[in-house]
């Protein structure tokens, strides 16, 4: 069964029946914002600060100590570890098909063109500009 408030909000009732689920009732908040004003049952103690970030158990790393664990493996065993680990990564790589690769390689070639072509006709528009503004000072001024 559902209650309403007088504003008509629906207020989680404990009917349960098998046609409506029972809804928990919503928690209201306190209403002050900080610690400051809290009462702590006639004792002076503070209230608790919240945790800093990276403070706490979960925080901390974990503390290794040399030759507690285990000693350090040799050269060779790492080297081959690591190897091993190489391995098993590249398996796990999704590579291109070689339609992919062509396309990309095919999309690249144009870009590249495009750009080239760009910057070979802007490079050729500053220098005509730059030409016909030489001309120009000269002209003005009577150089030559």
């Amino acid at each position: 069964m559902v209650a309403k408030k007088e504003d008509d909000e629906i207020v989680g009732g404990g009917g349960g029946g098998e046609d409506e689920p029972a809804v928990p009732e919503a928690e209201v908040p306190p209403g002050r914002l900080s610690s400051s004003g809290a009462t702590t049952g006639g004792s002076d103690v503070a209230a608790p600060r919240a945790a800093r970030f990276g403070e706490g158990r979960e925080g901390r790393g974990a503390r290794r100590e040399r030759g507690v664990a285990r000693p350090r493996a040799g050269f060779f065993e790492r080297t081959s570890q690591f190897l091993h680990d190489v391995r098993m990564e590249l398996k796990r790589v999704t590579w291109p098909t070689a339609k992919e690769v062509r396309n990309t390689t095919i999309i690249t070639i144009i870009a590249v063109i495009f750009f080239a072509l760009y910057l070979w006709g802007v490079d050729h528009l500053f220098a005509l500009l730059i030409t016909q503004l030489q001309r120009l000072i000269n002209w003005l001024f009577g150089l030559v």
